[in-house]
């Protein structure tokens, strides 16, 4: 009985579909699914949605979210808001060419107001903001779904008519729970996604609105069709596949409103049939809506390449292999290989990977890759579809396929490297729009099973098992993002051949201080892709802190061979050569990487500290104050700055460097510490003491700290305290250089005064 319950509104309903079923056949007629009113059919599905990914809500920033938000100034409140529309959404500028031409100002926008509401960077807000996201667009899918699996009917009080509340709610809910959405959920960069199909649904809704005849009679409203322009121009500044939504307001139109039979329309035109009007075509103002959609279509798109400039996006290879490829034949078969993956994720998306570039999927190069199987039963499913769409005598059946199609198909074309290269073999997040489509396609199926089948419900709870299925596998996929050591490891098994998997994998190791693991998977990594530089820089950077000088300077200048522009490989460079005493070369890698990237402090501190191993003190403090006019809070620089003067001499400048550095960064203990030296030996007791008790009580472990204002002590005549901080520094390091030597001679010196006191 469950999956028929009737409730207050079912009377209603039912005399609906009686009205209905002299038009067309119902959806839901034969289906056994579960009967709800519309407002708790919403709530089932948003509270469905919320258990899916609610494990998520306290997860880090996980992969591309560093990019996109943590180092993106545009979400810093110093930034003018201005910047957002000049700025890609990684926060380059879109006239760089380095620049991904991703111009997604309006979530960059919602991450801003996120920062700044919670103070900095708390990804709690950021994930709960996802959730909500998701739950609000998956209650949307209900309204969506009814539309386009019932029709559109109003009833005389101009109130829209759910005419499939059964399948409605079931395709909502397989919406609401496909763990392909993961990524948009659980990664906060999805935002973009989530955005972007919360004002695709608002555009598509606002579009149906049109046609609730008002009471002047006219048969559609132009102010809401300029609204959906509106929505979907919003829905493109959230990401780009939001400009589609014009076109299947087209489809939708033409199919739904106009009732157009696109087979006999294309049968009209090659006879050159003067009765083209009979076929729906000039009905109800079709062209003349068609015609403000694709005008608005194509004002936004020329204000986006104003604002975006015409130099496409640099990708490389390892981003996207196939895009890459000389012959056509191959492109051709790999880009169709990848719809069938695609094709594969929505049917069974139980192997899920936060990356499938470098190496993940290997070129098919002949058709007697076994592969191309996948190829010709994803072009035979679709061209059997197609088919049934356009030749099927069921006008119901026609509608949904081609509504299915349309919805499956059209957001997924800006992904699809037909009209453009992307940065991408696969991503999960881009199928999100799609999936409207595959759910769509999946309920009409389940209601032609359902009318041929004798026992329903061993069919419908066949559906709830699939259904439970995906809530655990979503539940278990946000646990994988809640952190990157279980996203990155979560991909090893999925994607074996992904150089990209096994370097972040080691960089996650590296980062917590497991160099010996880290150096393993690196080297995995450089093994699947011998020209992955950034693994080379980074397995480089590890062993010279090794001291194996050697191989690190191998793989280094390796890396720059390959790509001559990489800067931070040339100052690692640099550093090692340096390490191994080769001077000249360590300064030219250096003014090299500097070359590449002119704003680089931290070469210029690396350089200064080469200068300063050849006593070129000049040419040090240049070199590290250049560093602190490209980066003021670059603590390091600021030291060597002030040790080197007070080393050479030079008190009252370093003093002076001191206290401007202190003034851009007032917490530092250890400038604290350099400035309380210089002062000392100023004889400026009292303002050294200062700052040194600053310095201990910001860090009360540094036994150099505590030996230092020992000196202090010492030299003042405080020899009680100079005793006591002698004493800490030395339980503290008991190995402390001159501490030891110093702590003797004032235990000498006391003990001279107690016999003179005696």
């Amino acid at each position: 009985q469950i999956f028929n319950q009737h409730n207050a509104e079912a009377p209603n309903l039912e005399q609906v579909f009686h009205r209905m079923a002299q038009t067309e056949p119902n959806l839901d007629h034969d289906v056994s699914w579960f009967l709800l009113p519309s407002y708790w059919a919403k709530m089932v599905v948003a509270l469905i949605s919320f258990l899916c990914f609610a494990n998520s809500y306290d997860g880090d920033f996980v992969f591309d979210d560093s990019e996109a938000i943590i180092n993106n100034k545009d979400l810093r409140a110093e930034t003018p808001l201005g910047d957002l529309w000049h700025h890609d959404f990684w926060g380059s500028k879109l006239s760089s060419n380095t620049s991904h031409k991703s111009y997604r100002p309006l979530t960059v926008l919602t991450f801003r107001i996120n920062y700044l509401f919670a103070g900095g960077f708390y990804p709690v807000g950021f994930h709960v903001i996802n959730i909500i996201l998701h739950c609000t667009i998956s209650v949307l899918m209900v309204d969506v779904f009814s539309i386009l699996l019932g029709g559109l009917q109003f009833s005389n009080k101009g109130r829209r008519l759910n005419l499939a509340p059964k399948t409605s709610l079931l395709a909502a809910l397989l919406f609401a729970v496909h763990p392909v959405h993961t990524e948009c959920v659980a990664g906060i960069v999805g935002r973009a996604d989530l955005l972007c199909a919360l004002f695709f649904l608002l555009s598509f809704l606002g579009y149906c609105k049109a046609f609730r005849e008002n009471k002047e009679g006219h048969n559609f409203s132009i102010f809401w069709v300029l609204v959906s322009v509106i929505l979907g121009a919003v829905a493109m500044l959230c990401k780009e596949q939001g400009i589609t939504i014009l076109g299947l307001n087209a489809v939708f139109d033409a199919l739904v409103i106009n009732k157009l039979n696109v087979l006999e329309l294309i049968q009209k035109l090659l006879h050159k049939d003067k009765s083209l009007e009979n076929a729906g075509l000039l009905r109800k103002g079709l062209l003349f809506r068609i015609t403000l959609l694709m005008s608005g279509g194509a004002s936004i798109l020329y204000i986006r390449w104003r604002i975006m400039g015409t130099g496409p996006p640099a990708f490389t290879e390892v981003d996207n292999p196939a895009s890459f490829a000389d012959s056509l034949f191959v492109r051709a078969i790999n880009y169709n290989y990848y719809y069938s993956l695609n094709a594969w994720l929505l049917l069974c998306p139980w192997w899920l990977c936060f990356d499938w570039s470098m190496g993940c999927i290997p070129l098919i190069k002949s058709v007697s890759d076994w592969r191309i199987i996948a190829l010709a039963a994803l072009w035979f499913c679709l061209i059997g579809l197609i088919c049934q769409a356009l030749c099927s005598e069921d006008s119901h059946k026609r509608r949904i396929l081609t509504l299915g199609l349309g919805f499956l198909i059209i957001p997924f074309l800006p992904a699809s490297n037909l009209f453009f290269r992307v940065g991408f073999v696969i991503a999960e997040r881009v199928i999100y729009l799609p999936s409207i489509g595959y759910c769509i396609l999946f309920t009409y199926g389940f209601s032609l099973l359902s009318k041929q089948a004798k026992k329903k419900k061993i069919l419908a709870v066949a559906v709830l098992g699939i259904l439970l299925v995906n809530v655990t596998r979503c539940a278990l996929r946000s646990s994988q993002w809640r952190s990157e050591e279980q996203l990155f490891r979560s991909a090893l098994s999925v994607c074996p051949l992904n150089a990209k998997v096994h370097y972040n994998v080691g960089k996650n190791l590296a980062d917590k201080g497991n160099q010996s693991a880290a150096i393993k998977y690196y080297r995995e990594a450089v093994r699947l892709n011998p020209k992955y530089v950034h693994a080379m820089n980074n397995l480089g950077n590890i062993l010279k802190e090794r001291n194996e000088l050697q191989e690190a300077e191998e793989l280094l200048s390796l890396a720059v061979q390959i790509q001559p522009d990489f800067a931070a490989a040339w100052m690692n460079l640099g550093i090692v050569q340096n390490s191994l005493r080769r001077f000249e070369e360590a300064e030219q890698s250096y003014w090299t990487a500097i070359k590449h990237r002119k704003k680089y402090p931290d070469c210029y501190y690396n350089l200064g500290r080469l200068y300063a191993d050849l006593n070129r003190h000049i040419d040090a403090l240049n070199a590290w104050r250049n560093a602190t006019v490209l980066k003021p809070e670059h603590s390091l620089a600021w030291n060597n700055m002030i040790i080197l003067l007070d080393n050479t001499g030079n008190l009252a400048q370093a003093e002076a460097v001191g206290r401007e550095a202190l003034g851009l960064i007032p917490n530092d203990h250890s400038l604290m510490f350099s400035l309380a030296n210089v002062l000392g030996k100023s004889q400026k007791y009292k303002e050294s003491e200062a700052l040194f008790l600053k310095a201990i009580k910001a860090n009360p472990n540094a036994a150099s700290y505590h030996g230092n204002l020992a000196v202090l002590y010492h030299r003042w005549g405080n020899l009680d305290l100079a005793k006591k901080h002698y004493e800490v520094s030395l339980k503290l390091d008991p190995m402390a250089p001159g501490t030891k030597e110093n702590y003797n001679l004032l235990r000498r010196k006391l003990e001279q005064l107690q016999k003179k006191g005696g």
